[in-house]
């Protein structure tokens, strides 16, 4: 369904006013990381003969009655294109075989009943076609009306600078670990945090590439594979100087932006100065929201281009060249998703209506005002050891100006990389059949 740029105004994102975006805040680090481990869902209540839900079929729809007041109706269509038998849906490589064009669009079932497994429907066709879809996967995807939450930013812990008081963090050792609980553990913090500290990290950048590698392969992009970098301008960039870095996202430019970037410095000598900035942009974001709906709203709606232009070789630029808002939604559930930020890579604002100007300039003013709050800075001495891991769709970084040699080592990881990885280790560790391989009605498919 399409919406107007004025209904972003009342878009969820799962805002969290100042006075409770810390409460508790070491108590759900702590909660987080143990439930990311240890904790497995409720299994969904087993349909026994006696409790099964009502069935009915009604035109082209087949409705459930879950109890006297709850019920789904699903399509026909619907049905059968969701048929996940043998025939219809390939078991290992988890992809439709059945041909959907094929399906009749008035297509009707000759029968539906409850079974303690789940639905059963028979189809018409030359040879007897009959479909079984298990109680949970039902519930799970009902979509008339929804009955369960779709994937949503409920589970992110917004944070503003008192962070410090108990930032999450894990060891190298658990990262490393063969078992990967420690690096589901690490993966659940950027995933509820936006950002995870590693401590006890060798100050070497073969170390550092390695850690990184345990999430996913490194992104290449024109500043190589993995970084080693110090102030000498070897590229086009003001990250390459001694220059202070204002808080910000990386790859604005590019159509796709990295997802993770992890840190590490391995070296700072002859100097002073270079202390790392973080910024939870999700928090930020909920207090323009709440403070400033107008200036969200127009943040939300107005794309802007940039550009990286500082090698002779190479001008990047995202598509299309208009650019992207600096909040970005879930088209279907509204939530805040990404938050692409940065004025030093802007370009020229030449697609707005005039009318937009001063308003734009306006809402960007504020929002940078909530970015360099020392409500919202969390500024943290990074040192050889400790390496730093960064959502960049969520989290914004810089650092102050410094003096000396400062030897820093990283990588970017695409975030569906990261997402693919945290969903496989979610699935080993918080599922009752992951031992039995990954099922055709598994929620992630």
């Amino acid at each position: 369904m399409r919406r107007s740029s004025a209904s972003l105004r009342a878009f969820p994102i799962s805002p969290v006013s100042r006075s409770t975006a810390y409460r508790g805040l070491a108590t759900h680090s702590a909660r987080a990381a143990a439930a990311a481990v240890q904790t497995k869902p409720t299994p969904p209540t087993e349909v026994t003969s006696d409790d099964l839900p009502v069935v009915s079929v009604a035109g082209r729809k087949i409705a459930v009655g879950w109890d006297s007041r709850t019920w789904s109706r699903f399509h026909n269509l619907w049905l059968r294109d969701h048929c996940r038998c043998s025939a219809c849906y390939h078991s290992i490589t988890k992809q439709r075989l059945l041909n959907t064009f094929e399906i009749p669009p008035d297509i009707t079932p000759t029968h539906a009943e409850p079974t303690p497994d789940g639905l059963k429907v028979s189809w018409p066709s030359s040879e007897p076609h009959v479909s079984l879809y298990p109680w949970s996967w039902l519930q799970q995807h009902s979509y008339d009306p929804p009955l369960h939450q779709r994937e949503s930013q409920l589970d992110k812990i917004t944070w503003g600078s008192k962070i410090q008081s108990s930032s999450p963090t894990i060891t190298y050792e658990e990262a490393m670990a063969a078992d990967d609980r420690g690096l589901y553990k690490w993966l659940s913090h950027v995933d509820h945090f936006g950002i995870c500290f590693i401590s006890g990290v060798p100050p070497t950048p073969e170390a550092t590439e390695e850690l990184s590698k345990r999430i996913g392969f490194i992104r290449e992009t024109q500043y190589g594979k993995f970084w080693d970098f110090t102030s000498d301008l070897a590229k086009g960039d003001t990250a390459y100087t001694t220059l202070a870095l204002d808080a910000h996202t990386d790859n604005t430019y590019f159509t796709d932006p990295c997802g993770l970037q992890l840190f590490h410095l391995l070296s700072h000598t002859e100097g002073t100065g270079g202390s790392t900035l973080l910024v939870d942009g999700f928090y930020v974001a909920s207090i323009l929201k709440e403070l400033h709906p107008d200036a969200y709203s127009i943040l939300a709606r107005t794309p802007v281009p940039a550009h990286a232009a500082g090698e002779e070789s190479e001008i990047y630029k995202p598509y299309p060249p208009s650019g992207y808002p600096v909040l970005n939604h879930d088209p279907v559930t509204g939530e805040l998703t990404q938050v692409r930020w940065n004025n030093s890579d802007r370009s020229t604002m030449k697609n707005m209506d005039p009318y937009q100007v001063e308003e734009w300039y306006d809402a960007i003013r504020i929002w940078n005002k909530l970015l360099t709050s020392a409500d919202s800075e969390y500024w943290v001495q990074l040192g050889p050891g400790t390496a730093v891991i960064v959502h960049n769709h969520r989290v914004l970084h810089g650092r102050s100006a410094f003096t000396g040699k400062r030897r820093m080592c990283g990588a970017y990881i695409g975030v569906d990389e990261y997402r693919s990885k945290l969903a496989v280790l979610r699935e080993r560790f918080s599922s009752d059949t992951a031992e039995a391989g990954r099922s055709v009605w598994s929620p992630s498919l």
